[in-house]
């Protein structure tokens, strides 16, 4: 079973920009994803890359956030600019919604607010 822990979560302002990490303690030889639950909510999709490096992205952050992968790292990344107060949530990261999903995260704060 792979082990995930995303990293780089925090508090900043509207306009502002993270750099999420999500290190995995075994081969992400898989199309990924990040994921975000906002308090009240259900877990949602927030980017998807394929193992070729294709990628797609939730209407609600299109244009703002990019997803990448380091499979020699077994790390995946999401940038996340022009962050909203509506992006405040947990961020995961897992395989796929199309793949049987590995034990999540503790998965890392972001919180978007002046």
């Amino acid at each position: 079973q792979v082990q995930l822990v995303e990293s780089g979560g925090g508090l900043v302002q509207p306009g502002g920009s993270l750099r999420l990490s999500c290190a995995a303690s075994g081969s992400i030889f898989y199309a990924m994803a990040w994921y975000r639950q906002a308090p009240g909510k259900q877990r949602e999709l927030v980017a998807r890359i394929t193992n070729g490096g294709n990628t797609n992205y939730a209407d609600s952050v299109k244009g703002r956030f990019t997803i990448s992968r380091d499979n020699a790292k077994n790390t995946v990344y999401l940038q996340m600019n022009s962050l909203k107060p509506e992006d405040t949530a947990v961020y995961y990261c897992n395989r796929d919604p199309g793949i049987r999903q590995w034990t999540w995260g503790q998965g890392t704060q972001v919180t978007v607010s002046s």
